[in-house]
């Protein structure tokens, strides 16, 4: 028997983390949180802006838990892979919060696809940071998506420490809900994630259903998994000023319906049904062409970079040009007044693991049109903060914006719903959540140790 099976034939019958974080009486055992944690994030830095390339909700994720697992003393060092000369070697992020660049391939011109052949190079780059520190510098490592859990499950095995992973997005759940001509996930992927669930001493799911989906697809051991969700930054994203003043500042007409279009241009994220949507309404009332702004605020990335030029192109055929507004990603602040500004925002996803730009315009008082997949039934609020829609179909997603075209005031009544929904996602209650699974992590493993002398 393995020593993970063994592991986890000792833990079978015990209460445990039930897809949730340990009980209170449990964690009274335990002396103390991680003094020191490693965060390894091998294909996305924490530094990049969110919107361009592989950079999304993960590198949001990363940055603001750990800001938050630092403000409760726990300190972070984040391993990512440099990808340029500019930066030094290691970068405060925040006060505890330290991102180390490593060195593995070239800086520029490495495609995701092409990382799992420089996961040697980073895990030599992560053991020789390690080299420089006395023994028991990190008491954990968290990894992030497949890519960093190899390196993670590695690194705690020589460090004697557990390994608590993040999957984010999973290959056999993306695979089952491509969009049409999207490339899927290669095996390499789907047997790497298999690895990473029985290595992993706990697993974190942003929701119940991607920790069912773990025990379904992955058969991870359902008392290892736990669920946190993720958080927002409710300083940076909240209504302040309101739409009017949003509108101003961004040069948008204040009387126009807005449907918002934020995130990584790719099949996955599925940008091309608002504009058919767009399409549609446009078709049914050609009038509302004079007070319509359709912007989408983001760049190509992922399987999107094959033809970055496609979704340009589609709103030339679909003759919407002249209301659909094309704009770089940006940086957080100036995403919230998007956000602000915006009628609705749309999320069409065919997959999601949590959908925290839903989360982020709920906080900013914008309620939300998405495609009822993943985490987006627990960001959203289906009739209170937005609308869930079953299915792609472009009409379903005019059907749901028409309201916004008949009752101008329904925007305010649901984004006033969508902020106050939004309040209990914060992230301090995400960092004190994770805490507490890195903890029951390391009581586990000192238990183990324990029972084999």
């Amino acid at each position: 028997m393995s020593q993970h099976a063994s592991r986890l034939g000792g833990l079978r019958g015990r209460s445990h983390i039930p897809f949730g974080a340990p009980s209170h009486q449990r964690l009274r055992r335990i002396p103390r949180r991680p003094r020191r944690i490693a965060m390894l994030s091998v294909h996305t830095s924490p530094l990049h802006q969110p919107g361009t390339g592989d950079a999304g909700g993960m590198n949001v994720y990363i940055v603001e838990l750990a800001r938050r697992l630092a403000a409760i003393d726990i300190e972070v060092e984040i391993f990512t892979r440099a990808t340029t000369a500019a930066l030094p070697p290691a970068v405060e992020l925040a006060p505890g919060v330290l991102v180390r660049h490593v060195d593995a391939g070239p800086y520029e011109g490495l495609a995701k696809e092409d990382l799992p052949a420089q996961l040697c190079a980073f895990t030599h780059g992560v053991m020789q940071a390690w080299a420089g520190h006395r023994p028991g510098h990190y008491d954990l490592v968290h990894s992030h998506y497949w890519l960093s859990g190899h390196v993670g499950w590695l690194a705690a095995e020589r460090w004697g420490v557990p390994l608590v992973h993040a999957m984010h997005t999973m290959a056999k759940v993306k695979n089952a809900a491509l969009a049409v001509g999207d490339t899927p996930e290669p095996a390499a992927r789907v047997i790497g994630e298999q690895q990473i669930v029985r290595a992993a001493d706990r697993l974190i799911a942003n929701t119940a259903e991607e920790a069912e989906e773990l025990v379904r697809h992955y058969e991870a051991a359902r008392e290892l998994v736990a669920v946190v969700h993720p958080g927002v930054n409710l300083d940076r994203f909240r209504p302040t000023d309101g739409r009017a003043a949003a509108r101003a500042r961004l040069g948008l007409p204040a009387d126009a319906l807005i449907p918002l279009f934020a995130g990584r241009i790719q099949p996955l994220k599925a940008p091309d049904i608002l504009l058919h949507a767009v399409a549609h309404l446009l078709e049914e009332d050609p009038s509302l062409r004079e007070r319509m702004v359709v912007p989408v605020v983001g760049g190509p990335s992922g399987s999107g970079l094959a033809k970055p030029e496609g979704l340009h192109k589609l709103a030339a055929r679909l003759g919407i040009c002249d209301v659909v507004r094309f704009r770089p990603p940006c940086a957080q602040d100036e995403l919230a007044d998007w956000y602000r500004a915006a009628s609705v925002l749309v999320m069409p996803s065919y997959s999601e693991s949590f959908g925290l730009v839903a989360i982020e315009a709920q906080a900013c008082g914008t309620p939300v049109v998405a495609a009822s997949v993943g985490g987006l039934p627990v960001a959203v609020r289906d009739g209170v903060s937005g609308t869930l829609i079953d299915g792609h179909d472009p009409a379903d997603y005019a059907r749901a914006l028409r309201p916004f075209v008949q009752d101008p005031g329904r925007a305010d009544r649901m984004g006033a719903a969508a902020a106050r929904h939004a309040q209990s996602f914060g992230w301090d209650t995400a960092a004190a959540a994770t805490a507490e699974v890195y903890t029951e992590a390391m009581r586990e493993r000192r238990r183990l140790r324990s029972a084999h002398g």
